[in-house]
């Protein structure tokens, strides 16, 4: 009897904890939701301050059981968990997002740097980067990624950053009409190759607004008729039109005689155009080259005579050839004085000519052009012959040459470079799925580099993804007697459009440092410039050297999470960073 009595009051709880259940949970009954990115929280309660029950995987389906504003909760491992909702999608929407779909046309790349992968997802290996305004063959789709024809071959890109054109320029010039087929260039600078693939020599340029005759297409290259002979182009860059047989010869404009003047202090040249490729050289602040080549923003340029490499070209401030001789006649009036006895004078810029006369010192010679790091001087005799910069003094308005790896700054200084975050401590984690302590890492290593490598002492807080107390980190500072104390960060918040760059400081003898590092960094990332600021953190509170912490963009905005993850941002961040110490140093 009392088994019954007991059984019957379960029962009756049982029906009164149903009256109470949300209605959003009925409402949600039959519906599962699909984790977004590689690696997703899930807490005990709607929002980020609770605990951590567990992650969730991309791809991963949970039932859906309520939602609380933008949180929704769901069912994880036998519990009730929950997660963002911005970042997880929809698992019951009538179209598959695993299954690959046929696309036509075209998509222009709308974000700088932005990541090749050899698969539809995160997880897959990056095979090279693209930029904005760029366009490109669609191969197909598979959920929220495209699959491109790219200089890399077939390559996978995030939809978010694609503008699609349905309409294909090789079906265009197809069906036009008439008895001659012709076409506009539509890009800047457009390489003409030999043969229809990315590899073929390169026989010129044509510049945008450039008419074409169009002879044959395939496999997403025009033929056209170039400087009498038959020559690719890659159909992205061709809008098909009619018109006479004359004009593919009449109109094609070549973009000979373009020089580039380097801005960095200090710019890598590599054996290939990308990050990749090997250093072979280095040129400095305020050379000018002719611009032998373009690949996808890096230069091919002679840095040094018989002597070829490639540059970034976003280092460099673009001359067309009406002005390429502008950097010669700033030289109008300058002189050279000889420091040294014996100097040589040699018959073109490199150590290794031909020395045509011996010079000493305080003699003057009339500078007539810069070339390299060399001055071309005319001598006595009405000839000219070729100094190098660096060992002599200048009078006028031609720059003075500082041996490349000397003469900075940072030399000797003692620089202590602090990765945020490591080990246990992720940081932030990105929209998806960056974690902020290996970003931290390895923008600091490029620092570290470009900063030992001009001299400096520098001593990174982790190496490695370890973790390290912030004591142990403002010790390092003190103990070490830093010239400059710099914690590099990327930085989060709940509203996604938020995005930019901030540095700071805490004690006002270190307010400096934080203004020309900001400045400089800034200006070389081209990030929204939300100032330095005074700011409340340990490692610069309790630090007695001079210190700041930089927050390098925001890693909850999914566009500049994508930006700032780019190796060219990375590169150029840390230039920034090293350039902002040079000129506080100064």
């Amino acid at each position: 009897m009392l088994k019954r009595k007991a059984a019957t009051v379960f029962l009756c709880f049982i029906f009164l904890l149903a009256a109470f259940i949300p209605a959003a949970n009925a409402e949600a009954e039959g519906f599962n939701i699909q984790i977004a990115v590689d690696e997703l929280n899930v807490r005990s309660g709607p929002g980020l301050s609770y605990p951590i029950l567990g992650k969730a995987s991309r791809g991963e389906e949970y039932q859906l059981l309520g939602q609380e504003n933008e949180w929704q909760q769901i069912s994880f491992k036998g519990e009730q968990g929950w997660v963002a909702d911005w970042l997880v999608t929809s698992a019951n929407s009538s179209s598959s997002s695993s299954s690959d779909s046929a696309w036509s046309g075209q998509a222009t790349i709308t974000e700088d740097g932005l990541r090749v992968r050899s698969g539809p997802g995160t997880d897959n290996s990056v095979i090279g980067t693209v930029h904005q305004g760029e366009s490109y063959r669609i191969e197909k789709s598979n959920g929220e990624w495209t699959q491109l024809e790219t200089p890399y071959g077939l390559g996978w890109v995030f939809n978010d950053y694609l503008q699609l054109d349905s309409n294909d320029v090789s079906n265009d010039i197809e069906e036009s009409s008439g008895d001659e087929k012709t076409g506009t260039i539509t890009g800047s600078s457009v390489n003409i190759r030999s043969d229809s693939t990315t590899g073929s020599e390169i026989l010129g340029k044509l510049e945008q607004g450039s008419t074409v005759k169009i002879l044959s297409k395939k496999n997403g290259w025009v033929e056209i008729s170039f400087s009498g002979q038959s020559a690719w182009v890659s159909s992205d860059y061709v809008e098909a039109g009619t018109g006479s047989s004359t004009a593919g010869t009449t109109s094609n404009k070549l973009t000979t005689g373009n020089t580039g003047l380097i801005k960095a202090d200090s710019l890598i040249v590599r054996d290939t155009p990308s990050l990749n490729g090997s250093k072979i050289g280095n040129v400095t602040k305020g050379q000018s080259f002719t611009m032998l080549e373009e690949s996808h923003d890096w230069v091919k340029i002679e840095f040094e005579e018989g002597s070829y490499g490639w540059v970034a070209g976003w280092f460099l401030e673009k001359q067309n050839a009406g002005s390429a001789q502008t950097v010669n006649k700033s030289l109008s009036g300058s002189t050279v004085s000889i420091i040294h006895d014996g100097t040589n004078i040699r018959a073109s810029t490199s150590t290794s000519s031909a020395v045509v006369e011996r010079a000493h010192a305080g003699q003057v010679f009339e500078a007539i052009s810069l070339k390299n790091d060399w001055y071309e001087i005319k001598l006595n005799d009405g000839s000219t012959g070729f100094v190098a910069g660096w060992i002599v003094t200048i009078n006028g308005q031609a720059p003075q040459i500082e041996k490349r790896g000397s003469g900075n700054t940072v030399k000797n200084k003692t620089i202590v470079i602090d990765p945020g975050h490591g080990g246990r401590d992720n940081g932030t984690t990105g929209t998806r799925g960056t974690l902020e302590k290996k970003l931290n890492l390895q923008t600091a290593q490029l620092l570290a580099d470009k900063l030992k490598a001009a001299g400096a002492n520098v001593i990174l807080t982790r190496n490695t993804d370890t973790y390290i107390p912030l004591e142990t980190r403002v010790r390092s500072s003190s103990v070490n007697g830093a010239d400059a104390f710099i914690s590099i960060h990327y930085d989060s918040i709940n509203d996604r459009s938020v995005r930019g760059m901030t540095t700071y400081y805490y004690h006002g003898f270190q307010e400096s440092l934080a203004r020309d590092v900001h400045a400089s960094t800034a200006a070389r990332t081209r990030l929204k410039d939300r100032g330095h600021r005074q700011g409340d953190y340990y490692v610069l509170r309790e630090n007695s050297q001079k210190a700041i912490l930089i927050e390098l963009g925001y890693l909850s905005n999914p566009t500049e999470e994508m930006a700032v993850s780019s190796p060219q941002y990375q590169e150029a961040a840390a230039t920034g960073m090293y350039e902002g110490l040079v000129n506080y140093f100064k």
